[in-house]
């Protein structure tokens, strides 16, 4: 990976790490999700306007990410319903780097190198450390079935979106309508609440709106690194963005212990080295 492209997925990882720290401190969990949503569709409509017609052969991968998105948003409403996958969350992204390389590997013969192997097994180790951290190993099955179909819906929509980018032949042309297919997300959560007599509440709606410009800046920035590296890498370093995500709690939120989230902080990083000299 050069150093460019590093750059450009380790400021998207803190991007990421960003939105999900400030979705962890408000109480609207839903809502702010709504609006990121709501964000990217929004955001969609202007990359649409501004870039020519993706490629057809890119269409199938749009079609596929768009509807493994759905059912990751729906994982993550039962997730945070039940309350319990903040123990093991972690582990759906430890998964999702080594299910992208080795797909990678299978459908287009992608490969690492041996130092990127080294590379990727530390980064999902060093998550997986911090997942057992969180309480994993005494975690329901049910929670850790949640946390493997989210790794897996991320492996899944990963992999397609950097065949089809790479495909499409416009990279904002694909992230346009990749974006514009998420309008069905926050007008879903709007009539839910509708029903439901609720509202949203402006703070809700402002906190989503701008946690959703970062989100989409942050998966844009993947998407067009995933034309320059190898999807098994950019997708290890992007998940990088847990531990940045888990630093920020320990100095931020005051979350203990906190050892043993620096010890994985300091594995992670040592593998985004190793998969940066490969």
């Amino acid at each position: 990976m050069t150093p460019l492209a590093l750059g450009i997925v380790l400021f998207s990882a803190f991007l990421h790490a960003g939105w999900n720290a400030m979705l962890k401190a408000v109480d609207d969990r839903a809502g702010v999700l709504g609006a990121v949503s709501l964000a990217h569709a929004l955001a969609g409509v202007v990359l649409i306007a501004l870039s020519p017609l993706p490629d057809r052969a890119s269409w199938p991968s749009i079609f596929v990410s768009t509807v493994v998105h759905y059912g990751y948003y729906l994982l993550l409403f039962r997730a945070y319903r039940h309350g319990d996958l903040s123990q093991v969350y972690p582990i759906s992204r430890g998964l999702a780097p080594a299910f992208v390389a080795l797909s990678a590997y299978l459908l287009i013969g992608e490969g690492l190198g041996p130092l990127g192997w080294v590379g990727l097994a530390l980064v999902s180790g060093g998550i997986g450390l911090l997942a057992l951290q969180r309480g994993a190993a005494q975690a329901q099955g049910s929670t850790i079935a949640f946390a493997v179909l989210l790794g897996l819906c991320i492996g899944t929509y990963s992999v397609a979106d950097g065949l089809g980018i790479r495909q499409a032949g416009t990279a904002t042309g694909y992230m346009g309508w990749l974006f514009l297919c998420e309008a069905p997300v926050p007008l879903a959560i709007a009539l839910h609440r509708r029903r439901n007599r609720g509202h949203f509440a402006p703070r809700t709606l402002i906190l989503g709106l701008m946690g959703g410009a970062a989100a989409v800046t942050a998966y844009g920035l993947v998407l067009y690194v995933k034309t320059l590296a190898p999807l098994g890498a950019v997708s290890a370093v992007r998940e990088s963005s847990v531990i940045i995500a888990a630093l920020i709690g320990v100095l931020w939120f005051g979350e203990r212990p906190w050892r043993g989230r620096m010890l994985a902080a300091v594995i992670v990083a040592a593998g985004v080295v190793a998969l940066a000299l490969a």
